[in-house]
């Protein structure tokens, strides 16, 4: 149902900027990952991890074909309970080398600490995508960043920061390279059947 989601919140936002900025922030993702073969750090900050979007990037990236855009999701606080897919904590930032993508997703300003470790990847050579808050200090570590003002900015056509999330993610996979023809994809079905459901009924004569 997230094709059917995306396609009636497009329809809703057609005219606004809304729909170009993702667009373009998603083909700064994809250009990012897929000419290194992934490499994609996603991290949050101390009081807010970006599940929904690392689940959403690992579903595109099998519907469209494009496993680079699979995400190690960096995390601030790691358990040794943990399991492996959640055990990676920010050292992995102080880690990243040339080639690799980290995207942060802050819907506050982050900490000092989060700043210093974005800023040391970047200088090693990532890139560096930033999403959510408009702070100056991570705007100006970004190479590319994508602001969301929020419910209460007073500004028309308002999104939450999930919302983005959902349009970004999709268009990266949209916009992913193409695959041989064949089969047709789950994918291709998924939206296939979301215009059924959103078209208007034929009209009896």
């Amino acid at each position: 149902m997230d094709a059917v989601r995306v396609a009636l919140l497009r329809e809703v936002l057609a005219g606004t900027e809304w729909l170009g900025a993702t667009r373009r922030f998603a083909g700064s993702l994809r250009s990012s990952v897929v000419p290194h073969g992934g490499g994609l750090l996603l991290v949050g900050t101390r009081d807010y991890e970006p599940w929904h979007l690392a689940a959403h990037l690992v579903d595109e990236a099998a519907w469209s074909g494009t496993p680079e855009l699979t995400p190690t999701l960096v995390r601030h606080r790691v358990l040794a309970s943990d399991p492996a897919h959640l055990s990676t904590g920010l050292g992995r930032i102080e880690a990243a080398r040339r080639g690799e993508t980290l995207l942060v997703v802050a819907p506050e300003v982050p900490d000092a600490g989060l700043l210093t470790r974005v800023h040391d990847a970047r200088r090693a050579g990532a890139t560096v995508l930033a999403l959510g808050s408009d702070d100056r200090d991570l705007s100006a570590l970004s190479h590319e960043a994508l602001a969301v003002p929020g419910e209460d900015s007073g500004t028309a056509h308002d999104l939450d920061l999930d919302t983005v999330q959902h349009l970004v993610s999709a268009a990266a996979g949209e916009n992913a390279r193409p695959v041989a023809r064949g089969r047709r994809r789950f994918r291709d079905r998924l939206s296939r059947l979301a215009d059924q459901l959103t078209s208007p009924p034929p009209t009896r004569w």
